[in-house]
C-alpha cells in the first residue's frame, strides 16, 4: 500500500532547511554521547536516512523502519554499501511481528510523533523492543513553543499556555481528505505517557529555537548554531522550541 511520502519530494523539503537539520544533529549527537555502547539502534521513521550518518559509527547493527518505500529506496542507494544496516517497510503502528521483543539498545523516533494519533501504541512498542535499559530517543511538534503561544495569546486566547490536549494543525481541507495527521503535543502530556509506559527521562533539550526567517537570513549560520548549541538545554525548562528532544531510558523492573 502507497505512503503519503512515496509521493512527496521529502529530501526536497531539507534544501533550505540547513539549520533546522544542523540543530537536530547537535541534539542527536549530545543524547548519543550519553550511551557508552550501542550494540543495535533502531532508527522508526528513518525516512531516507537523513540522520543515519550522525549516529552510523556508534552502532554495530542499525535497522530503518519506514511507511514509505520511496523513501527506503533512496536510503538503500545512499547507504549500499554498509551491510551493518538492514531496511523494514512498516507503519510505526504496525511492528508487531516485524520486530523481535527486546533486540534493540536504543530506539529513535525523529519527525514522527506528529503523525501519530495512537501515542500509546507507539510508546508501548518502543518499550517491547528496548531491552532492559535501553534507551528512547524522542522528538516531538511542541504545542506550547513561544511563538505559538505569544500568537494565541495575542489573539486573546489568555488560557492556552494551560490547554493540555493535542492540537492537529490540518487546514480543514486536508482533514476532510484525510491526509496525515499533523499534531502538536503538549510536552507535558508527552512526558507523562513516557514515566506512564515504563521510561524515566534523562534529559530533554529544545530545539530549532532560532527559527524565525528573519533571523535566518541576517545572521550567519554557524554563528546562529553556536547560540542553538548553547541555549538547547537551558531553553527545554521553558519548552521554548518548536521541537522537543528527549532521552529517556526503559525502566527494569
Amino acid at each position: 500500500m502507497a505512503a503519503a511520502y512515496d509521493s512527496y519530494d521529502y529530501p526536497s523539503y531539507w534544501q533550505g532547511r540547513e539549520y533546522e537539520h544542523a540543530s537536530e544533529v547537535i541534539a542527536l549527537k549530545s543524547f548519543l554521547a550519553k550511551i557508552p555502547k550501542i550494540n543495535n539502534l533502531i532508527d522508526i521513521g528513518a525516512g531516507y536516512g537523513r540522520l543515519t550518518p550522525t549516529y552510523l559509527v556508534r552502532s554495530k547493527k542499525i535497522t530503518l523502519i519506514d511507511p514509505s518505500a520511496r523513501l527506503l529506496q533512496v536510503a538503500r542507494r545512499n547507504f549500499k554499501k554498509n551491510k551493518k544496516i538492514r531496511y523494514i517497510h512498516s507503519k510505526a503502528e504496525s511492528m508487531e511481528g516485524k520486530v523481535r521483543n527486546k533486540s534493540s539498545d536504543v530506539v529513535i523516533m525523529i519527525r514522527v510523533l506528529h503523525h501519530i494519533e495512537d501515542i500509546d501504541r507507539i510508546f508501548k512498542t518502543v518499550n517491547r523492543i528496548l531491552q532492559n535499559n535501553g534507551h528512547f530517543i524522542l522528538e516531538f511538534a511542541n504545542k506550547s513553543h513561544f511563538k505559538s503561544s505569544l500568537k494565541e495569546v495575542l489573539k486573546g486566547n489568555i488560557m492556552f499556555p494551560l490547554d493540555i490536549f493535542p492540537k492537529d494543525i490540518r487546514s480543514k481541507k486536508s482533514i476532510r481528505l484525510k491526509c496525515l495527521p499533523f499534531i502538536n503535543y503538549h510536552p507535558g502530556i508527552i512526558k507523562h505517557k513516557l514515566e506512564d509506559f515504563g521510561f524515566s527521562i534523562v534529559e530533554v533539550r529544545s530545539v530549532s529555537n532560532i527559527r524565525y526567517p528573519f533571523l535566518k537570513r541576517i545572521l550567519p549560520q554557524d554563528f546562529i548554531l553556536s547560540i542553538e548549541k548553547t541555549v538547547q538545554t537551558l531553553l527545554s525548562k521553558f519548552d521554548f522550541g518548536p521541537s522537543i528532544f528527549v532521552l529517556a531510558k526503559k525502566i527494569t523492573l
